[in-house]
């Protein structure tokens, strides 16, 4: 027997020893039965008190009938220990690190010099965009979806869920749903190309605050329409506090049986993607994009099918989503660094640009001819080709970087004002490609594609002067209409952009017409246009509401100066009965003006119009005194039987809601 292998053998002997006399110990003491501890958990407790863990367990063995809770506590330990790479003891050297790091003043892009980065700078609207979205849609049936969910709307004053929170006031689209919508409209317009069994699934990371209300909301509302299994929920853990440069575990205050932890942050994202077998699922499946979102920004997708399209005519590998951003400005940037060693393109914090532009003999963060930062704003939107991030995810287990960022309470950096933890974010993952692959970005304008709400009114009054951004509910709710009117704009319509400026809660706000473009009526620009031959003839005042859903609608005349207007041509669902019939109550409080028919009477800025069946072909011509309306309904799809049938009554049925629109004084054809 070799030198090392006796020393082995030695130490696992002393290990296994350690681990009995233990074990002979709690038995003695009566801490074992029907709350004994096992051996896997009594040799991590020895393994976390030769770690710089001891104080942990002080005082243990004179705690009498404190079984339980010592138990609960082992099994806490365990279930950390089996969630990171290395186990607790890996995570306690991670720690030691970077807390050193972080007390030497270490800067983690030394040697390095910032270049402008690659990528493809497109305005909605223009031929280069058109272009882009035409790719992406082509490459549309073999992608995949990531929405991070952790958080709460505590920010916002609410306690809930955020993506449960209304995109808009019209409609009350919930922000999960809003996603659903948008995913299930681009795998119809694939299966419309021929990819007839496209499913293109969706992963949602939540965490321990949003995992119940996250599965509770899905589960109520059907799935939102996502087949059984489209939606894959993964649930993101925490990690242990740190008390110290030593990377001493913290208890809770109140509780010397339970430790407390922090999140790890959202790069946790790419760990239990890897974790659950995703992106090699996906990649065995062919797929070859991955888009990660996040939860309260509803005009993200309006930019997916150009991201796309830039990501396959780039060859990018990875693909960030960005906005033109201010030298200065409080967002990440994406830059190119080159080092003697490895070139790489990643995110920079705003706050450590200035620095590493200055130390590589740069002025600063300054503007270039554009008025803006050659290096764009970080939006956290990511796009990743799927086989090259399935294999860099084996190599690292799912790990991207870490960092540690303590509050030092002393001059020394020897005391924290507060635990701190370690953290990794969901944009770092390029620093793990090496300097041959394709990483860059697509810019767009803020108002296409980026309108967070994550503030309060008070909060937001104060970002909005300093920025111009409030990121609230309202603002949130006013570009979602918005970016409809710019849509109807660009497709040729009559509509003013641009609102009038109103205050709520202080918050200036632009509002003008309320425009709703359900993603199943048009999902790209080239569809709408499709959906709007005659775009001279569709004229909206600025108090007008519009919303238009389901694929089966054109609209070859649309005149309004004021009122509502709502047309649905969809399949039933649960969520379309229920507004159906709330719809049907509140007209029979009504009684006819204008008719001898026994039709509820609206008044005159309502009017619904609703068609629920596939294939639902509507002309509604309203000009003057004679309304007219053809509904020619192809029936419903039965999903028992995969096909449609066709009720003899259906017609009459629904000529009654149709017909109960007359009231409104405007002129429609659709």
């Amino acid at each position: 027997m070799s030198k090392n292998a006796r020393k082995m053998l030695v130490a696992g002997l002393i290990g296994g020893g350690i681990v009995y006399l233990l074990h002979k110990y709690f038995s003695s003491t009566g801490f074992m039965g029907s709350t004994s501890m096992t051996e896997k958990e009594l040799a991590l407790i020895e393994k976390l008190k030769q770690n710089g863990q001891a104080h942990l367990f002080k005082g243990w063995e004179e705690l009498k009938g404190k079984d339980a809770e010592k138990k609960m506590f082992a099994e806490q330990l365990v279930t950390l220990d089996g969630q990171y790479p290395g186990g607790l003891v890996g995570y306690i050297e991670n720690s030691k690190k970077l807390l050193k790091f972080s007390k030497d003043g270490g800067n983690p892009f030394e040697g390095y010099t910032p270049m402008k980065p690659s990528g493809i700078m497109l305005t909605l609207g223009d031929k280069k965009f058109d272009e882009m979205e035409a790719a992406g849609m082509k490459v549309i049936k073999d992608t995949a979806f990531c929405l991070v969910a952790g958080g709460l709307g505590e920010r916002l004053g609410y306690n809930g869920i955020k993506v449960e929170l209304p995109y808009e006031t019209v409609t009350e689209t919930c922000y999960l749903d809003l996603y659903c919508k948008h995913i299930l409209a681009l795998q119809a317009q694939a299966r419309k190309a021929g990819a007839t069994d496209c499913v293109l699934p969706l992963a949602i990371m939540t965490s321990g605050d949003t995992h119940a209300k996250t599965v509770d909301l899905l589960k109520k509302n059907n799935n939102f329409g996502m087949a059984e299994g489209q939606v894959v929920i993964v649930k993101q853990e925490k990690v242990p506090s740190l008390a110290n440069n030593d990377a001493a575990f913290v208890a809770q205050k109140d509780n010397a049986f339970s430790l407390q932890t922090k999140p790890h942050g959202h790069g946790d994202v790419h760990k239990l993607i890897h974790d659950a077998g995703l992106a090699k699922k996906w990649a065995s499946e062919g797929r070859k994009y991955l888009m990660f979102f996040q939860d309260t920004n509803g005009l993200v997708f309006h930019a997916a099918p150009a991201a796309f399209g830039v990501s396959v005519t780039e060859e990018f590998e990875v693909n960030s989503i960005t906005v033109p951003r201010k030298p200065g400005e409080a967002v990440g940037a994406i830059c190119k660094l080159e080092s003697k060693d490895k070139t790489l393109t990643c995110n920079v914090e705003y706050n450590q640009l200035d620095a590493l532009m200055k130390a590589a003999g740069y002025a600063g963060d300054e503007a270039d001819a554009s008025g803006f930062s050659p290096y764009p704003g970080n939006l956290n939107i990511l796009i990743f080709s799927i086989p090259e991030y399935a294999a860099t995810l084996e190599k690292s287990n799912g790990m991207v970087p870490e960092f540690v960022n303590p509050k030092y309470k002393d001059a020394e950096k020897t005391i924290f004002k507060k635990p701190t933890r370690l953290e990794c974010m969901m944009q770092d993952y390029p620093k793990l490609l090496d300097s041959k692959a394709k990483v860059g970005f697509i810019s767009l304008e803020r108002g296409v594609c980026f309108s967070a709400v994550k503030n309060n009114a008070v909060d937001a009054r104060g970002k909005q002067a300093k920025t111009g951004f409030p990121e609230s509910a309202c603002s949130g709710e006013a570009d979602a209409y918005k970016v409809c009117r710019k849509y109807l704009k660009l497709a040729g319509c009559d509509v003013a952009v641009e609102g009038k400026t109103a205050e709520y809660n202080m918050i200036k706000t632009d509002v003008g017409a309320k425009v709703v473009l359900q993603p199943s009526f048009a999902c790209t620009l080239a569809e709408l246009k499709a959906k709007i031959p005659k775009p001279s003839q569709v004229k909206l005042g600025q108090d007008t509401t519009v919303v238009l859903e389901g694929e089966d609608v054109v609209v070859e005349r649309l005149e309004m100066e004021k009122g509502f207007l709502s047309v649905v041509a969809c399949p039933v669902s649960f969520t379309r009965k229920r507004r159906l019939s709330s719809i049907i109550t509140s007209l029979h409080h009504y009684t006819p003006h204008h008719s001898n028919l026994d039709l509820p009477r609206l008044p005159s800025f309502m009017m619904f119009l609703s068609f629920l069946f596939q294939g639902a072909k509507v002309t509604i011509d309203w000009k003057g005194d004679g309304p007219t309306m053809d509904f020619v309904p192809e029936g419903k799809f039965d999903d028992s039987k995969k096909e449609f049938s066709y009720p003899e009554d259906l017609a009459e049925k629904y000529r009654y809601v149709l017909t109960a629109a007359v009231a409104l004084h405007c002129s429609v054809v659709l």
